[in-house]
């Protein structure tokens, strides 16, 4: 037997409004901004200062599409800096560490001869991409991944902070073998006593 329960008015208008505040208020959606400033003076390119309402306000409107350029360059900088290149052949901290590592533990520098344990490389941004691929509407054959965009600079402020973050760990890292490496070659050198 199946027992129907009525549920209290408010209670459902209160669901039902609920309901349409969350579809109301989805973060991909494009809203309509309002840049309009009165008043208006250029500070800079992308910045002016103006009135807005009666209220004094600096201004700062970009293009999401070179704002989302420049962080993802940013980004790409960064973990080249940190882990290198190896298109370019450029070391970055990691591997400037890791032959300092090397040298450490070469037995002309007073190492055992086994080199020292560095951990393992950890790019932030090689991670596969999925596309779906079909034929578009031009009946070409290609390969299409799409992201939010609110998620995809997300996911770069993010990845910018852990590089900044490694960064800061491994110049600390590359400056204390480099002092160890000079501090054993200062040991190896005969005083003029």
């Amino acid at each position: 037997m199946i027992v129907h329960r009525r549920l209290p008015f408010g209670l459902v208008a209160g669901a039902l409004a609920l309901s349409l505040a969350a579809c109301s208020s989805n973060p991909h959606k494009a809203e309509k901004v309002d840049t309009k400033i009165d008043k208006s003076q250029q500070i800079s390119g992308d910045t002016a200062l103006g009135v807005k309402e009666g209220n004094m306000v600096v201004q700062r409107k970009v293009m999401m599409s070179e704002e989302l350029r420049t962080l993802q360059n940013d980004v790409y900088e960064l973990e080249d800096h940190v882990y290198g290149n190896r298109k370019y052949g450029s070391l970055g901290l990691y591997g400037v560490l890791r032959d300092c590592r090397a040298k450490l533990s070469d037995k002309k520098n007073g190492g055992t001869g086994k080199l020292q344990w560095t951990e393992p490389m950890d790019r932030v941004t090689d991670k596969e991409e999925e596309y779906k691929i079909g034929l578009d509407e031009k009946d070409q054959l290609v390969g299409v991944s799409e992201e939010f965009l609110k998620d995809r600079i997300e996911r770069f402020r993010k990845y910018k902070q852990v590089l900044q973050k490694r960064q800061d760990e491994y110049d600390e890292k590359v400056v204390i073998c480099k002092n160890e490496l000079k501090n054993r070659h200062a040991a190896t050198i005969p005083s003029d006593d």
